[in-house]
């Protein structure tokens, strides 16, 4: 009888040992990922290696279940963090500043550089086979949001090739972000200033 309750309790034993590696084992595969909503200003390819991550799966080895969301404007990424509908965003760092500088409780913070060139290339409606900056004088470009980074990066390159953006040149920042491409396809503008992806099509 003695040896039953042997072989009985030993059988406990290892089921129990077995029931805790197996539980163990299912607690790491059963490993919840973290739901993060990125709102992402334009898809470009300044930023491809954060689309070599999806595609790599790098997110989710670090427990990450990213969802990106195009939002046009940095305005709008602004606006998406700020009421909560993203967790963070990719813009310009602009958006943080205006909030901060108006004086609001909730305020974003900058905490990273992803770029240090600014993505914008100038499109024109003609062709041009010696195209100088000067060229522009006279002209109307759609620029972008006044006060947004595009919009000043290039007055900031208008006046290093000594031409003055308010002077020579008509810039139309009345155009919303999302809406520059078309705006210029239906014949607003001599020229305009667009992100890679929309500069290709």
């Amino acid at each position: 009888m003695k040896k039953v309750w042997t072989f009985i309790l030993g059988l406990f034993i290892i089921l129990v040992l077995v029931s805790l590696v197996f539980f163990d084992f299912n607690k790491k595969d059963d490993k919840t990922l973290q739901k993060v909503t990125l709102a992402e200003v334009a898809h470009t390819v300044f930023y491809a290696p954060q689309y070599v991550a999806f595609e790599k799966g790098y997110f989710e080895e670090e427990g990450l279940d990213v969802e990106l969301v195009l939002t046009p404007g940095a305005d709008k990424v602004t606006a998406a963090v700020l009421s909560g509908d993203a967790d963070i965003g990719f813009s310009g760092s602009e958006a943080t500043i205006y909030v901060y500088n108006g004086g609001e409780k909730d305020y974003l913070k900058t905490f990273a550089q992803l770029t240090q060139k600014d993505g914008t290339f100038l499109v024109s409606r003609e062709k041009y086979d010696d195209f100088k900056l000067d060229d522009l004088k006279g002209k109307t470009v759609i620029g972008g949001r006044a006060g947004g980074m595009p919009e000043m990066t290039f007055e900031w390159a208008l006046r290093e090739n000594g031409i003055d953006p308010k002077k020579d040149v008509n810039i139309d920042t009345s155009v919303a972000f999302a809406a520059m491409s078309s705006a210029f396809i239906g014949g607003q503008g001599d020229f305009v200033t667009l992100f890679e992806q929309s500069a290709r099509e």
